[in-house]
């Protein structure tokens, strides 16, 4: 019996699968963040953290929130796309507490 692999699964997963995408998409499940608290929470530096943030902003995940205030304020957070990644991300990290020593 031959099986085929899911054209959008196979997707899905490349996606998820990119360094710190996952991560990133973690720490936005608990609300917007900054820059910088996105930098220090996940321990990445600012110019991969710039890249991943464009990529998932391309991808539909998140947006980003510029508020005009003095100094600018800018936020990211997930959009619904995004957000609907929730219960992936609950049952990876309930699998991790279970199974990574």
């Amino acid at each position: 019996m031959e099986t085929h692999v899911c054209h959008k699964f196979e997707q899905a997963s490349k996606m998820l699968s990119k360094p710190w995408v996952g991560l990133i998409i973690n720490q936005l499940l608990h609300g917007p963040k900054r820059f910088n608290q996105l930098e220090s929470e996940i321990h990445i530096s600012g110019k991969v953290l710039s890249t991943k943030l464009r990529e998932l902003e391309h991808l539909g995940l998140i947006n980003r929130l510029i508020y005009d205030e003095k100094p600018v304020r800018i936020e990211y957070q997930l959009t619904e796309k995004g957000k609907s990644l929730e219960p992936i991300m609950k049952t990876m990290a309930d699998w991790s507490q279970t199974w990574i020593t």
